[in-house]
């Protein structure tokens, strides 16, 4: 079975050492952020999804 955390060349291998990209996704753990930018985080997807809403409301008004 093949490593999904192995990099596929070593230009990549390079880059993650050097700018501390994680190697996958599941190292990440979005439940330990601090309350503050959890809520930041909501209150700015809240911010974007009404304003869609409300451009697409009113383009159909016009």
């Amino acid at each position: 079975m093949k490593d999904e955390n192995k990099p596929f060349n070593d230009v990549i291998d390079h880059f993650n050492k050097i700018e501390g990209n994680a190697a996958n996704r599941s190292n990440t753990e979005l439940k330990k952020l601090p309350k503050p930018l959890k809520y930041f985080g909501f209150f700015i997807i809240g911010l974007f999804s009404i304003s869609i809403v409300l451009m697409i409301i009113l383009n159909l008004l016009n």
